[in-house]
């Protein structure tokens, strides 16, 4: 099925309605039975809000009020037959008369209170509908019209409600499965509260209805009709070279209508963007003519940008002083206030010494911006640690919106040169992190000229950026880095994926970059960094920095960080983490932690926990995921082990074996973590809770390979020096091996909830005899691999493979 929307043109006068009328012939005749969502007619709303705003200044409102119900009653005597004239003037005399009740009770009250704005309002969808649905009922029997106030659920932030998504769709799924047979017509933009109050969507809402809707019933397309031929490079009538787009990505369609291309509203594509449904942009007054599809899966384009867009005129807000360099929270403050203000800052530019921070605001937000500023900073001023905000009015934004300006360079300098050589100039510049959007604000005058010439510059399109907060500087970080550095083309080119390191820290500083720390330059850059290390304002800044698609990577071995997990993912940040202790601590931690990530929707990955970079959890989580049944697991997890006793033969001493895989980087810093069974337990028990079974450290059966000796040395000079001294005990062991044809293996099982870490002999029957170097291996005895178990294997330690699995991890959470 399909939800078709019209905009306010489209049911603005007679011929339109008509053209409407035709528009959903075809589609019955093509079989459907559309959801028909409709907006107020042109110019209603407008005159509702003059109204509404004039009564609460005690301006009489009689006659544009008479005025709204002349336009609805000429369309219903042009459009309906005589006979059919009756019922469809007496529904709407009746929300006219509750109309004017509500307004003279604002007229004399001398108030208009957010609710009541929205009761208002919402006379203008529900006019338009009954009267479209009355008119096309004389075509469609089956026509039926609906108030989506009755299935549109909200809270009570009227104006600009939030919609309660899983009541709403239940809702509107059971309404439609008792309606097939109909044809419904919507009101759109108004909702409800749990209370029945009426509720509206904001700006864009009749399109946000439409997608509430197409999201509920999973539709096969959302087609939203307006009076321009779908999406356009530019704005044609400024540029009259701008032709239609014939496709664009949900990311760039909300690029563009954010910065001034009024055919949708970005908030209204999140429903159909999360179930990837398409949006179809046409035109009512061309109907034949294919418009713009916004859909998940572009073709790949050749265009450097997909459009430019712009905003005819703001005014910018200029605030600056040395109060507010270092300042934390400055900026947090100052648009949190305009947030409260219902003040819409359309545009921010900050110095780099933060001596200074532009921002762009509506004409009409100007006066009040300035005022709440030095109200809000009053003190500040008075101090003279800020100056007084000035403001600059006539003036204009153009951005350059496309796919493949990240992937594509030379693009910013291709605007610049266009701007610069036709004498524009460039009094603020802005490019978000995501690198989809470069915007600058000139004159307003110069603004046809300006987007003429760009237009010319670019036509004789957009990678996902994940931005990743890295913790540890050790082995595997730098490693890591290195491996991203070299390997960040090939990502962008095949996987669509950037990465951007916008923070680092390590025991001793941190440094955060919005738009990416240079992986050439990182260590330097670290060096230098005035910032002290401290996890808690690690954490705090990656928050404030409020950047799309993060990612927190712990590269360490430390218990700090682990505390902050939790948070993290409260805060629909994912989490990667070679560091084991935050899954095998508490089994309670451990679940925790698993219910925050999924609760908020992002992702915890930790491959690198049980096997470096081997697909061990992911190939566990696959099975279990498939419904298999996991009877039995039996690993060498331990590549440090695995190395030391591969070669530990012929002449090698253990002591000499062990300090050479400590030197090789296999090791945890103290061996004994390795070579107890600690760092293998906790493996173990990672594989047992994943596996599906609630257990803690203690349900572990550990036999140490260890005299009592090593594992009581204070130090791990200390430690070396006892194993010296064992060395009898360690060839002894290797001798009877050998003796019997055998080799030493360390392995764990995990057979039906029971976990327990063994030193084996084992001859070559068995497979893990043929072990090499570092090498892991873990069988699965399933269900389905019951007669020939699941075998995975390979390098199980070093610093290559681990920074790899935690490389690999990124990837997934990109994907």
């Amino acid at each position: 099925m399909k939800i078709l929307k019209f905009g306010g043109t489209s049911v603005g006068s007679v011929q339109s309605i008509q053209t409407l009328l035709n528009i959903l012939r075809g589609e019955v005749e093509n079989g459907e039975k559309p959801v028909v969502v409709l907006s107020a007619m042109s110019g209603v709303t407008n005159l509702l809000v003059a109204m509404a705003e004039g009564a609460a200044n005690g301006i009489e409102f009689t006659a544009q009020l008479a005025e709204l119900e002349k336009r609805h009653f000429d369309v219903v005597k042009s459009l309906l037959t005589v006979q059919n004239q009756n019922p469809a003037f007496t529904r709407l005399k009746i929300f006219f008369n509750n109309l004017e009740d509500l307004l003279q009770g604002v007229l004399t009250l001398r108030e208009l209170t957010p609710k009541t704005r929205d009761q208002v309002l919402s006379f203008g969808e529900r006019c338009s509908t009954l009267m479209i649905c009355k008119i096309a009922a004389q075509h469609f029997p089956e026509a039926h019209c609906v108030d989506a106030s009755d299935l549109i659920r909200t809270d009570s932030s009227f104006g600009q409600a939030k919609v309660n998504s899983e009541l709403t769709e239940q809702l509107i799924r059971g309404f439609h499965s008792e309606h097939r047979d109909k044809i419904l017509f919507v009101t759109g933009f108004i909702a409800a509260n749990d209370a029945g109050q009426l509720t509206t969507l904001g700006r864009g809402g009749s399109d946000y209805t439409a997608a509430i809707f197409g999201s509920a019933l999973n539709a096969q397309e959302i087609q939203i009709w307006t009076d321009v031929n779908g999406m356009m490079t530019a704005d044609p009538r400024m540029v009259k070279k701008a032709f239609s787009l014939p496709e664009l990505t949900y990311t760039e369609a909300m690029e563009l209508s954010y910065f001034g291309a009024k055919v949708i509203y970005p908030p209204t594509m999140i429903p159909a963007f999360l179930k990837k449904i398409p949006i179809v942009i046409k035109n009512t007054f061309e109907p034949e003519f294919e418009g713009t599809v916004i859909r998940h899966d572009c073709k790949p384009s050749n265009l450097p940008i997909k459009g430019i867009s712009s905003i005819n005129n703001i005014s910018i807000l200029n605030l600056e002083g040395s109060g507010m360099v270092g300042k934390s929270g400055f900026s947090g403050r100052l648009f949190s206030l305009l947030a409260r203000e219902q003040i819409n800052v359309i545009l921010i530019t900050q110095s780099s010494s933060e001596h200074s921070i532009t921002f762009a605001v509506q004409p009409d937000d100007t006066e009040r911006a300035r005022e709440v500023i030095e109200q809000e900073f009053e003190l500040e001023l008075l101090a003279k640690k800020l100056e007084h905000v000035v403001i600059e009015k006539n003036l204009a934004i153009i951005a350059i919106v496309g796919e493949n300006m990240k992937q594509t360079p030379g693009v910013s300098g291709k605007l610049f040169h266009a701007l610069g050589r036709n004498g524009i100039n460039v009094r603020a510049i802005a490019q978000g992190s995501s690198e989809y959007n470069i915007s600058v604000i000139i004159s307003a005058h110069d603004l046809a000229k300006a987007l003429n010439a760009v237009h010319d510059g670019f036509f004789t399109q957009l990678t996902k950026t994940l931005h990743a907060f890295c913790l540890g500087t050790g082995n595997i970080g730098q490693t890591l880095f290195k491996q991203l550095n070299a390997h960040s083309s090939y990502l962008q080119e095949h996987n669509g994926i950037q990465v951007k390191i916008a923070g680092i820290a390590n025991t001793r500083k941190m440094m955060f970059n919005s738009d990416g720390i240079s992986l050439d330059s990182w260590q330097d850059e670290l060096q230098a960094s005035h910032h002290t290390a401290d996890l808690q304002e690690f954490v705090a800044r990656m928050k404030s920095m409020n950047l799309p698609n993060c990612v927190f990577i712990d590269n360490t071995a430390s218990p700090k960080p682990v505390a902050f997990y939790e948070e993290v993912f409260k805060s629909n940040i994912s989490v990667i983490t070679c560091n084991k202790i935050g899954n095998s601590a508490s089994y309670q931690q451990y679940k925790t932690f698993h219910d925050a990530a999924q609760q908020h929707g992002v992702d915890f990955f930790y491959e690198t926990n049980v096997g470096a970079g081997l697909p061990i959890i992911r190939t566990l989580k696959d099975l279990m995921n498939s419904g298999d049944r996991v009877a039995k697991i039996e690993a060498i997890l331990s590549g440090t082990i695995s190395f030391i006793f591969n070669n530990f033969k012929g002449d090698a001493s253990f002591h000499d074996v062990v300090k050479e895989a400590q030197e090789k980087g296999y090791t945890e810093p103290d061996p004994r973590d390795d070579l107890s069974g600690k760092d293998f337990m906790r493996k173990i028990l990672i594989l047992a809770r994943d596996a599906g079974y609630a257990m803690e450290e203690a349900d572990v059966k550990i036999e140490s390979m260890l005299p009592q000796s090593c594992l009581d040395a204070q130090t791990v000079d200390d430690f070396y020096a006892a194993l010296k001294a064992e060395d009898a005990f360690f060839s002894n062991l290797k001798a009877k091996a050998e003796a019997g044809g055998k080799v030493l293996r360390y392995i764990g099982k995990l057979d039906n909830g029971k976990a327990e870490i063994t030193l084996q002999m084992v001859d070559e029957s068995h497979p893990f005899f043929t072990l090499s170097g570092s090498d892991n291996i873990i069988s699965f005895t399933t269900d389905r691999y019951k007669e020939r178990p699941l075998v995975v294997k390979g390098p199980g330690a070093g610093a290559e493979v681990t920074a790899a699995g935690v490389f690999a991890d990124l990837i997934n959470v990109g994907a």
